[in-house]
């Protein structure tokens, strides 16, 4: 369970004494400050070191977290193997989308690959902004037409037949990330063995 000891005023002294969800969605629609006021009482910073667990399959999720420093990976387990089924990096906002708002259990992992800085949105606090401010709505709308056209990326890119072209999309859309996840992340990612990918390597 993540808690929060620090008074709002220390929380949010290292980002300029306002939480970064406040920028991130005045990106997307004006908000009111009774928003502001919400956002900055109930979200948090939390951190987590390098190949620590962020969430999993044993706790109950009640968090979105926003990426402000650090890579993150989600993924599955199939027996004993791992599926990677996204990885994220500052800007993002991340969760175990499978059971989101819900209340049953998911079988999600979410795993820092990097030390990573996060800030925690409780479920609560995006229901109740939900609920009550018609500005939240057109915010979670536009965001989620991003991550809409971001799952689609992945799909796509896990249905190209040839492994190399695979790759080669995975450079053309996430070009950032191949000097900071491991390959044996990004070749699960891409649905392909770790030797497949080293050979593809190798040879562009």
């Amino acid at each position: 369970m993540i808690k929060v000891n620090l008074s709002e005023e220390d929380r949010w002294k290292k980002y300029g004494n306002t939480s970064p969800l406040i920028s991130l969605f005045k990106r997307f629609h004006p908000l009111n400050e009774e928003i502001e006021k919400r956002i900055n009482q109930y979200t948090f910073p939390v951190s987590f070191k390098k190949n620590k667990f962020v969430i999993s399959p044993v706790e109950r999720n009640e968090y979105l977290f926003l990426i402000m420093k650090g890579v993150v990976r989600g993924y599955i387990k199939d027996g004993k193997t791992e599926i990677t089924t996204w990885i994220s990096k500052e800007g993002e906002i991340i969760g175990t989308i499978r059971n989101l708002w819900l209340k049953d259990d998911s079988d999600e992992y979410l795993q820092a690959l990097e030390d990573v800085e996060l800030i925690s949105i409780p479920h609560v606090l995006s229901e109740y902004l939900y609920d009550n401010f018609p500005e939240a709505n057109i915010v979670g709308r536009k965001m989620m037409e991003l991550y809409y056209r971001s799952a689609e990326e992945r799909a796509y890119l896990c249905r190209i037949s040839s492994a190399e072209k695979r790759y080669k999309r995975f450079l053309q859309s996430f070009p950032d990330l191949i000097n900071r996840v491991s390959l044996k992340y990004i070749a699960s990612f891409l649905a392909i063995r770790l030797e497949t990918l080293s050979r593809i390597r190798a040879k562009l």
